[in-house]
């Protein structure tokens, strides 16, 4: 099993697939780093040597932002937005929608489980 970047990856995935389980490392940045590596991109994580893991684990580690420093970056930059009061800092505040998504119908994920309003009463004559 190959652990990079403090993830165990999957043996039985392809290369490309299984470098994705990496944080901050999608498809496209996958096949850059086997590519520099001379890695083929459809042989299997388990058929990977040691000499071809150590390369890889040093492209990721001097080139890339990933996993730990990465997320921390991210929740910085959501931090330094809700600081300075911006528009997307204020939304990332109360828990709305940042990227200009309505909110009438949709964004259950953003505004949590729905809490009924219940309507008023009518005053009886």
């Amino acid at each position: 099993m190959a652990r990079i970047a403090g993830v165990d990856l999957p043996k039985n995935k392809r290369g490309i697939i299984s470098l994705t389980y990496i944080y901050g490392i999608g498809r496209s940045q996958a096949r850059k780093i086997l590519e520099k590596t001379n890695v083929d991109e459809n042989i299997k994580v388990q058929d990977w040597d040691d000499k071809q893991i150590t390369a890889i684990r040093n492209v990721i580690n001097d080139e890339f932002r990933v996993e730990g420093t990465l997320r921390s970056d991210v929740q910085m930059n959501i931090k330094r937005l809700m600081d300075i009061g911006s528009y997307r800092g204020i939304r990332h505040r109360i828990g709305l929608p940042v990227n200009g998504q309505k909110t009438k119908n949709n964004a259950r994920t953003r505004k949590g489980k729905k809490k009924t309003v219940a309507n008023k009463k009518k005053a009886t004559k």
